[in-house]
C-alpha cells in the first residue's frame, strides 16, 4: 500500500515545477513588453524634441542675415585661388631658375655689380639739378605722390622695427636654433630688397620736391641720411646676403651630422667645438652677421633721423 502509494504520487512533482516554469516565463515577457513600450515612448519623445530643435534652428537660419556663412564662402575660395596662384608662380620660377639668363644673374658677381652701378648712377641723375627741377622747385605736389612718400617710409620703419625687435628676437627664443636659421634664411634677402626698393622710393620724391639748389643744412642732412640707407641696404643684400646664407647651410649641414642643433635660445656645438672645420666656418657666419647686424642699425638710425623731420614738419597736431 505504502509502496503503491508512494509510486502514485511521483508523476505530480514535474507537472507543478512546468507551471510554475511557464508562469515565470509569462512573467518575464510581460516585463520585457513594459520595457519595449517604455522604450519606444522615451524614443519617440527623443524623435519629437530633435525635430522640434531642429525646426527651430532653420526657423533662425531662415531669419538670420547669412552673413558668417558668406565670409566663410568669401575665405576659403580667396584661400584657394591664392594658393593656386603661388603654385602656378612657383612652377615659371622653377622654369626660369633653369635657365642661363636665371644663372648669370644670379650665381655669378658681375650682376651685384651691374645693379650697384645703376643705382648710383640713379641717384646720381636724381641729384643732378635741371631746368625743369630748377623751375618746378616748391611747388606742391599731387596727393598720390604725398601718399607714395608717405606710405614707403611707413612701411619702410615699420618693417625693420618687427624684423630687428618682435621677429628675430621672438622667434630666436621660441624655435629650434635650425628652424630659426631656415626662417631666416627665406626673411633676410626679402627683408633687405624690399628695404631697399622703399628707401630708393623715399629718396626719389624727397630729391624731386627738393632739388639741390634749393638744400640747406637740414635738408642735405636728410639727403645724405636717406642715401646711406639705401645704399647699405643695397650693399647688404647684393654683397653680404648670398655669403651668410651660403654659411648657413654649410654650418647646418655639419651640425646635423653631429647631431646638433636642435637648442632653442642658444648655441651648442657640441662634439664640433673641437672641429677646426667648423670653428672656421662659424666664425665666419659671426662676422658677416655682424656686419649685417651693424649695417642694419645704421639704416634704423637714418630712417629714424628722417622721421624726426617729418614729425617736425607736420602742421596737423
Amino acid at each position: 500500500m505504502c509502496l503503491r502509494t508512494s509510486l502514485g504520487m511521483e508523476p505530480t512533482e514535474p507537472v507543478v515545477a512546468h507551471h510554475q516554469h511557464q508562469h515565470q516565463q509569462q512573467q518575464q515577457q510581460q516585463q520585457n513588453n513594459r520595457l519595449q513600450k517604455a522604450k519606444e515612448k522615451y524614443m519617440k519623445l527623443h524623435d519629437e524634441l530633435v525635430a522640434r530643435e531642429l525646426d527651430i534652428i532653420e526657423e533662425q537660419k531662415a531669419q538670420a542675415v547669412f552673413i558668417p556663412e558668406l565670409a566663410d564662402d568669401i575665405l576659403r575660395a580667396s584661400t584657394i585661388n591664392y594658393s593656386s596662384l603661388l603654385k602656378n608662380l612657383s612652377k615659371y620660377y622653377e622654369a626660369l631658375q633653369q635657365t642661363k639668363f636665371f644663372k648669370i644673374l644670379f650665381y655669378t658677381t658681375q650682376p651685384a655689380h651691374v645693379i650697384m652701378i645703376a643705382a648710383v648712377l640713379c641717384v646720381t641723375s636724381a641729384l643732378v639739378p635741371t631746368k625743369d627741377r630748377i623751375q618746378g622747385a616748391g611747388h606742391p605736389y599731387s596727393g598720390t605722390t604725398t601718399f607714395i612718400y608717405l606710405a614707403s617710409f611707413v612701411m619702410h620703419l615699420g618693417a625693420q622695427i618687427w624684423m630687428t625687435f618682435v621677429s628675430g628676437l621672438s622667434l630666436y627664443f621660441a624655435l629650434p636654433r635650425h628652424t630659426f636659421g631656415e626662417v631666416q634664411r627665406i626673411l633676410f634677402p626679402r627683408y633687405f630688397t624690399i628695404n631697399a626698393c622703399l628707401s630708393l622710393t623715399t629718396l626719389l620724391i624727397f630729391i624731386k620736391h627738393h632739388p639741390a639748389h634749393t638744400w640747406d643744412t637740414e635738408i642735405a642732412i636728410q639727403v645724405g641720411a636717406m642715401s646711406s640707407a639705401f645704399f647699405l641696404e643695397l650693399l647688404i643684400r647684393l654683397y653680404l646676403t648670398p655669403p651668410l646664407l651660403q654659411l648657413i647651410v654649410q654650418k647646418n649641414v655639419l651640425e646635423r651630422a653631429a647631431g646638433v642643433g636642435n637648442e632653442i635660445g642658444r648655441h651648442n656645438p657640441g662634439p664640433l667645438k673641437h672641429c677646426p672645420h667648423y670653428l672656421k666656418i662659424h666664425k665666419a657666419f659671426r662676422r658677416v652677421h655682424v656686419y649685417i647686424a651693424m649695417g642694419n642699425m645704421l639704416t634704423m638710425g637714418c630712417t629714424v633721423l628722417h622721421l624726426h623731420y617729418i614729425a617736425s614738419k607736420i602742421c596737423i597736431l
